[in-house]
């Protein structure tokens, strides 16, 4: 025989457990009742039949262990029992009720749009890092978005048609826009696969001095950050070229038509762009350069009332976009992300 030890304390939890679980269904029917005091009239109101509210309130009776109203021709009239146990039946149906508020609140929030205008480089990774991190908690955002150059993102968010930019170098912050740092990541010289640098471990510029150089247009950030390394290197660069796309800059330096400053394209060391039947190709290589890095942020308006995503968009960027976007540096250039300060 296979004696079964049953602790009385865990058997009194259980009981009333499956009191709480049989009791929760009727708290709105026993509320109303207890307002109106009617059978007949909380049926109608609840949109149940009468009957349905004579087995509630019977059940609800022998759960609790005591009678709760008591009859009086067609109306009801509350036991002292019903007395002491409504305010807490009301007060538990206006906790969930509230926490419903919440939860259709937080609906409404990330059914919301967020306007964001970048630059062309940061399309390609940057921003849909941020984006898929939101949006795995708040699927339903909508984004809006414009890329251009530096100048053209910053006016675009101070004009009030977006809210955030994202750009190099970091906005300076003023009296109505607020602006982070996110991170830092290296300046590569881009040449010719077969350029006789491309297989040094570094190169300073004033070796390429007298060589065609392939620029971003004025207005783009990459432009003012080349300006400034050229100008600590001492010479103004022979410019054969202006684009606005990046990859259009690889391509002509991929076809000899002259050296670039950019950002890591990500594809690891060695020849990239290589056609075979042809002599299509880059390279990336250290720039020997205390300049030859971007720091990359972002850049909101300062407003009195900030909507919801909004709000949460830029909350989120700014505490974990660092982190995130510390591996995205890594992958892109083999070297270790400098965060930035918030």
């Amino acid at each position: 025989m296979i004696l079964k030890i049953v602790d009385p304390r865990w058997t009194s939890v259980d009981i009333e457990h499956k009191h709480l679980v049989q009791l929760l269904p009727l708290l709105p029917l026993l509320a109303e009742l207890g307002r109106t005091e009617h059978v007949t009239e909380t049926a109608e109101l609840l949109g149940v039949p009468q009957s349905t509210v004579s087995r509630a309130l019977a059940r609800a009776s022998a759960v609790v262990g005591t009678e709760l109203l008591i009859r009086e021709g067609r109306g009801v009239r509350l036991t002292p029992a019903a007395k002491t146990l409504l305010p807490y039946i009301e007060a538990a149906l206006a906790e969930f009720q509230a926490g419903l508020d919440v939860v259709r609140h937080e609906s409404d929030v990330v059914r919301g749009r967020i306007a964001v205008t970048f630059q062309h480089t940061f399309g390609e990774a940057t921003l849909p890092l941020l984006m898929s991190a939101f949006r795995s908690r708040h699927p339903f955002t909508a984004f809006e978005l414009s890329q251009g150059a530096r100048a053209a993102c910053l006016e675009s968010l101070i004009a009030g048609d977006a809210d955030f930019a994202l750009t190099a170098p970091v906005a300076a912050p003023g009296r109505n826009l607020g602006s982070a740092a996110l991170y830092r990541e290296p300046l590569r010289l881009v040449v010719h696969h077969r350029h006789p640098v491309a297989r040094r471990a570094s190169v300073g510029l004033t070796e390429l001095k007298h060589e065609p150089f392939v620029s971003m247009g004025p207005g783009f950030g990459l432009r003012s950050l080349t300006d400034a390394i050229f100008r600590d290197a001492g010479f103004r660069p022979r410019v054969a070229f202006e684009s606005q796309d990046s990859h259009t800059i690889r391509g002509l330096v991929s076809a000899g038509l002259g050296y670039s400053i950019l950002p890591p394209g990500g594809l690891g060391p060695g020849p990239q762009g290589v056609l075979d039947s042809t002599d299509l190709g880059w390279v990336e290589v250290p720039l020997d350069s205390e300049l030859a890095y971007r720091e990359i942020g972002i850049a909101w308006r300062e407003r009195r009332k900030e909507p919801d995503p909004v709000r949460l968009f830029r909350e989120l960027v700014l505490s974990e976009g660092p982190g995130l976007l510390a591996g995205l540096v890594k992958a892109r250039s083999g070297s270790e992300a400098r965060a930035g300060t918030q």
